[in-house]
């Protein structure tokens, strides 16, 4: 080795806890990575949000930092802002609203005068529930009081939909966040020349009305009253817009009612968030009448795309469902074999449909410690979620290779070993068999390194982190520049980001490297698109 410390000095190589780009900067983990564009960050934040934070960042720090970024950028691009969530949310791209209302709220109280009229008029586009309207309004409050647009705004959410279609929201979601209907109707006093709209108003002020032409308000009141499930399961039999969320709880562990429910047609949300309950009450028996029914509307693409399912929470349903018990560990039951096994098909299912490339892909995994955490605030680590996204691609393309960032002996001696897990295996399995992976520091440089060592022809690398990377020899940007060079092949490299921080191991300025947002549900085809560009 030299003894000269210049000799050390190079703009081919760098440390990755050196700065090897006058744009880079120092990540939370203390590693040298580049700063994505604001809307980039935007975007980010919109699909991953920031509950739970990050293993070097505390979720008020990522908090913070993205609040800080939505609250400029809605001074300064406000219409850009509210098209970023109308992109992201009409389309069902993140698993939670709460961010895209967040940001919608931000733009209609601090954007400009365009902003703030874009927002106002997104707002029944976004808040489609009577929850994501609590939530925007407890939003609103937190950057100021309600002008006339934005009881305008509140109120037109009450006027513009059909009668039954607010009957339905208003007895599905009555109470929030603090907020109820009867104090959004007081604050925003909407103005209706329909009759039976006036009589809902007026129900919900919990004055006295006629619901002879409100079927839905009289079904629930009818069921509220009883104190027999027999009763109350014939009533639900003959009103199937009753949601499981109007039943009294003392109804709501008798198999009856449940079943009056399923033959009613439970929407898909509910259907997942309920499949615990169902096997409780031995309504999903393997060989039961319902088991068979149940699994196939878990995986009826067009249920799916009609209820705006996102991929991960249907995976968060599978990691729960096939556990045998809740996030607690309070309530426990024996998974249904067809219920898992339809949970799985439905998690592939949920993503759009995308055309195999037919590129040689290698898939790489971030499975290190820091990668343990928790995810937005969803019962799943960051590590399970990237095991499951490669396997989405892998399950598309013919050509491929999965590998994970492992340590050898010690903490510092890192290596990529090859995964034996394929979208053919059961979730869980392939999952757990990553979890129980030893991990290290993670080198995101090793892809290159160990493609260009064995001579093996990659069009595209896909990296899977959370871009708090810090340890390693050479910058992933450098070894990927170096590939392209010693093998002849104009390889690009996929940054899938686990968490919404700023940071990107992807040069910005390299078109043949890009960062996507884990959790958008767009993954599987942005992958598919930008690989199979000529």
């Amino acid at each position: 080795m030299s003894t000269d410390p210049l000799a050390q000095v190079s703009t081919r190589q760098t440390r990755q806890d050196e700065q090897a780009d006058p744009r880079q900067q120092r990540n939370s983990a203390g590693g040298y990575t580049f700063v994505l564009d604001d809307l980039g960050r935007l975007r980010r934040f919109l699909t991953l949000g920031t509950t739970g934070g990050t293993y070097y960042a505390s979720q008020r720090e990522l908090t913070r930092e993205n609040a800080g970024l939505v609250l400029e950028l809605v001074r300064t691009q406000s219409a850009a802002v509210v098209a970023a969530v109308l992109d992201i949310s009409l389309s069902g791209r993140a698993p939670k609203q709460n961010p895209a209302l967040f940001a919608l709220a931000a733009a209609a109280k601090l954007g400009d005068e365009d902003g703030r009229r874009a927002a106002l008029a997104a707002v029944p586009l976004v808040a489609r529930t009577g929850t994501h309207l609590f939530t925007f309004a407890g939003y609103l409050e937190q950057f100021g009081g309600w002008g006339r647009g934005t009881r305008r705004a509140i109120g037109s959410w009450y006027v513009e939909p059909a009668v039954d279609a607010l009957a339905y929201q208003v007895v599905k979601y009555r109470r929030r966040n603090g907020w109820s209907h009867a104090d959004l109707l007081r604050l925003s006093h909407p103005k209706t020349a329909e009759p039976v709209r006036r009589e809902l108003f007026d129900w919900i002020h919990g004055r006295t009305t006629d619901l002879s032409a409100l079927p839905l308000l009289a079904a629930y009141e009818r069921v509220q009253a009883t104190t027999d499930a027999t009763e109350a399961a014939d009533v639900i039999a003959l009103n199937r817009a009753l949601s499981w969320e109007m039943i009294p709880d003392r109804f709501l562990n008798e198999p009856r009612i449940w079943e009056a429910l399923l033959a009613n047609g439970l929407p898909q949300t509910a259907l997942l968030r309920q499949l615990p309950r169902l096997t409780r009450l031995g309504l999903l028996e393997p060989h039961g009448a319902w088991a068979r029914v149940v699994a196939d509307r878990l995986t009826d693409p067009a249920r799916l795309r009609k209820a705006r399912v996102h991929p991960v929470n249907v995976l968060v349903a599978q990691r729960t469902y096939s556990n045998g018990h809740g996030v607690r560990g309070q309530q426990e039951w024996t998974p249904s074999r067809p219920i898992v096994d339809a949970l799985d098909d439905a998690f592939y299912r949920a993503y759009e449909a995308v055309e195999p490339t037919g590129q040689r892909m290698l898939l790489a995994l971030d499975v290190s410690g820091s990668m343990t955490s928790q995810v937005s605030g969803l019962p799943l680590s960051c590590r399970e979620a990237s095991a499951a996204l490669a396997l989405v691609t892998a399950a598309t393309e013919t050509s491929y290779e999965i590998v994970g960032f492992t340590s050898k002996s010690d903490y510092y001696r890192t290596a990529l070993t090859q995964l034996a897990i394929s979208p053919r295996q059961r979730l869980d399995d392939a999952i757990r068999a990553v979890s129980k992976m030893p991990f290290g520091a993670t080198d995101c440089s090793l892809p290159m390194q160990y493609a260009l060592g064995r001579k093996l022809a990659i069009d595209t690398f896909v990296v899977f982190t959370d871009n708090e990377t810090w340890y390693g020899d050479v910058h992933p940007h450098q070894a990927l520049r170096r590939y392209r060079q010693a093998m002849g092949i104009d390889a690009r490299l996929v940054v899938v980001a686990m968490s919404a921080s700023r940071s990107t191991i992807a040069d910005p300025s390299d078109p043949g490297m890009l960062d996507i947002s884990g959790f958008d549900s767009a993954v599987p085809g942005l992958i598919s698109d930008f690989g199979g560009r000529a």
